[in-house]
């Protein structure tokens, strides 16, 4: 069994609730409140600046000029693809892009994006990897998913956009890249070391799903 089918398995139960959380599941109905979805979107944007940073983390620690190189197409995907999809929705809600770069992290999102740069800082490439591949994965899940579950929801007026991006096979082939340098990485690694990184899949993955719970409920600091 390859590493990244083994993380598959034991993911199982984490990823099934995310597919049932009702943010998750607004997204494909179109039933979602818009005053969810524009904490999301401002709550994402500002993790994608420190997500990013994973990727040049990446760079960094890659082996190759090869890995060098990919890792550093995936940043530029992200800067100028994916959170060019957040720009255009706030120009929807009349917020500037300095308003979105300006969005202060909700306590989840903070807790989250700090353990991810610890991981990329402190780490190997393959705990990098780890902790970065369920956002990615788990995004390209849930888009398929809405996609074949939730006719017309690609059309949807104002989520169609989003369920288009993250359902499309351009960026699965980003998560694709990422689990196949998993598997060739972990190959033959002692268990552990598979164990840890495990752990890392596991927890950001638990991240990911506090994430949908604080765009659709909020969560603020307490005092």
């Amino acid at each position: 069994m390859k590493f990244s089918q083994r993380l598959f398995k034991q993911v199982g139960d984490i990823w099934g609730k995310t597919h049932q959380h009702p943010f998750v599941v607004g997204l494909g109905t179109g039933e979602l409140p818009v005053e969810s979805f524009i904490r999301y979107m401002k709550q994402d944007y500002v993790y994608l600046i420190d997500y990013s940073k994973m990727f040049a983390y990446g760079a960094v620690k890659a082996h190759d000029v090869e890995t060098m190189a990919a890792f550093a197409k995936l940043l530029d995907e992200i800067l100028h693809g994916e959170m060019d999809l957040h720009r255009k929705y706030a120009e929807r809600f009349g917020i500037t892009s300095q308003e979105l770069e300006e969005t202060k992290p909700l306590p989840n999102n903070l807790a989250y994006t700090s353990y991810m740069l610890k991981v990329a800082q402190n780490g190997s490439l393959e705990e990098l990897i780890s902790a970065l591949l369920p956002c990615m994965w788990s995004y390209w899940e849930i888009g398929k998913l809405l996609a074949e579950t939730c006719p017309g929801s690609k059309d949807h007026s104002l989520y169609g956009d989003w369920v288009t991006m993250y359902s499309s096979d351009e960026f699965g082939s980003l998560s694709l890249w990422l689990i196949d340098i998993l598997d060739r990485l972990t190959d033959g690694k002692p268990e552990r070391e598979l164990a840890i990184l495990e752990e890392h899949f596991l927890t950001t993955s638990r991240f990911e799903y506090m994430f949908w719970d604080m765009a659709y409920e909020g969560g603020d600091w307490p005092v």
